[in-house]
């Protein structure tokens, strides 16, 4: 177990600077009134805030110096985060596999985000390209068997939610979990270009310390690679245009930074249905989402040989909960 240094301390102040980086409005993340009238004590933390928080703290054990971060799979949000709460990381090696040029391999981490009272608040398994050190030593092969989705009974419902008084009007659009069909597309029509100032401020913002996200000397090219969580972030927040009401990230099934992204990108976002399941809490829905970042034209993801096409940036796998 590796337990990752520098516990971090969130306030309000972390909610103000998110939302001035992306155009995050969902209304139980805006709004302490908001949040009480569905049954919280208050408007917790976005989701994607302690996503980043615990994620930047693994990077100097993890991936300071990798090669790519590879995917993301069994990933749940346990806890609300709150305005003083205290979150720290601790990762267990759980595989490894060598690559074929024999110079670099495949770390497969779960991560734990814990707050101030020991509870976990966000568990999630990523695996990340890194170099090896020496290219002679021969590395035990052990592939990790991971859940391809977070079977919806482990989804974990906030406690206290209840959507009974629930303001569509307020909230931003009136689309239930009801009015979703799979397999349909939603173009979020919106789109934000990346600036190198905001992309390094973020990036800050979560402590996460990866050279090749501020060193012009990490890369031939001499540009600086965006964080995959801002496009996450960017493309989660585009997505309010027809998922206003998706209030909560709750499992993260899957997800692949497809492409780089560079300062200067246009980032649009588009998202498919791909399944619908009741929940614990009356009146809560669970909606999984594929939600894709791309320069391109939306509902475009591959090409004829099965591979990204080289304007998708993301391809998240997630579920959200909603209004019944």
């Amino acid at each position: 177990m590796i337990t990752h240094a520098v516990p971090r301390t969130l306030g309000a102040g972390e909610r103000a600077v998110y939302h001035a980086l992306y155009p995050a409005r969902g209304a139980v993340h805006s709004s302490d009134e908001f949040a009480r009238s569905v049954g919280l004590a208050a408007s917790p933390l976005d989701d994607l805030i302690a996503f980043h928080t615990v994620f930047g703290k693994t990077v100097p054990d993890i991936s300071l110096n990798a090669v790519a971060n590879l995917g993301y799979a069994e990933g749940r949000w346990l806890k609300s985060v709150w305005p003083g709460d205290t979150l720290r990381s601790a990762s267990e090696v759980i595989g490894l596999k060598e690559t074929s040029s024999g110079a670099t391999g495949v770390v497969w981490v779960r991560t734990k985000g814990l707050n101030q009272r020991d509870e976990v608040v966000l568990e999630f398994v990523r695996w990340v390209m890194v170099r090896k050190r020496r290219r002679e030593v021969v590395v035990p092969v052990h592939v990790p068997d991971l859940a391809p989705v977070v079977s919806p009974d482990r989804l974990v419902v906030p406690v206290g939610l209840t959507f009974d008084r629930y303001d569509f009007a307020l909230a931003g659009e009136r689309h239930r979990w009801g009015d979703y069909a799979v397999g349909e597309v939603i173009d979020h029509v919106d789109a934000v270009t990346v600036e190198e100032a905001e992309h390094m401020l973020a990036t800050r913002l979560w402590q996460n310390t990866s050279k090749v996200h501020f060193d012009v000397g990490q890369r031939e090219d001499g540009r600086r690679l965006i964080y995959g969580g801002h496009v996450i972030s960017l493309a989660r927040a585009l997505s309010f245009n027809g998922l206003a009401n998706a209030q909560f990230m709750v499992g993260l099934n899957a997800g692949a930074h497809a492409n780089p992204c560079f300062a200067g990108d246009t980032v649009r976002a588009w998202t498919e249905v791909l399944d619908r399941a009741e929940t614990s809490a009356p009146g809560v829905g669970a909606l999984r989402l594929r939600l894709v970042a791309t320069k391109g034209a939306a509902g475009a993801l591959r090409g004829s040989d099965g591979k990204y096409l080289a304007d998708v940036l993301l391809d998240l796998d997630y579920w959200a909960l909603l209004p019944q």
